[in-house]
């Protein structure tokens, strides 16, 4: 069996080893991405409530293609909200990178994300890659 490797695209080079962060991790056919945050690539919060989706969306395509694959390839995803009244602007966005994709996918809410005020979504998920 092939050791699990570690994804990281362009841009997102900052590992962090002192709490064994990667965007993702793939282990044989199957890619475990991280949860994604709206940062930039100056790791810059993106303030703007529908930018930051958009930003926590593009990060993620970022990591699939990486690893060679796209949202097609995306079959979980879990979704984390500071407002569960933001689900309709969520859906809205998602469903401009996953047009046509259907995942199984779970929305928690959650107190805050990243320790820090203004995340408003993280999102993590589970790939199968040809």
């Amino acid at each position: 069996m092939k050791k699990p490797h570690l994804i990281v695209p362009e841009g997102m080079e900052f590992i962090r080893d002192d709490i064994g962060y990667a965007p993702a991790v793939l282990a044989g056919n199957t890619l475990y991405i991280s949860g994604q945050i709206g940062r930039d690539d100056q790791r810059q919060l993106v303030v703007d409530k529908e930018a930051q989706f958009v930003m926590v969306f593009e990060n993620m395509k970022r990591v699939l293609e990486a690893a060679g694959g796209s949202f097609e390839n995306l079959v979980e995803m879990t979704s984390f909200h500071t407002d569960m009244r933001d689900l309709p602007l969520f859906m809205q966005v998602r469903d401009r990178y996953l047009q046509g994709v259907y995942v199984a996918w779970t929305a928690i809410g959650a107190a805050s994300l990243c320790g820090a005020p203004g995340y408003f979504l993280e999102v993590k998920g589970i790939a199968q890659l040809n």
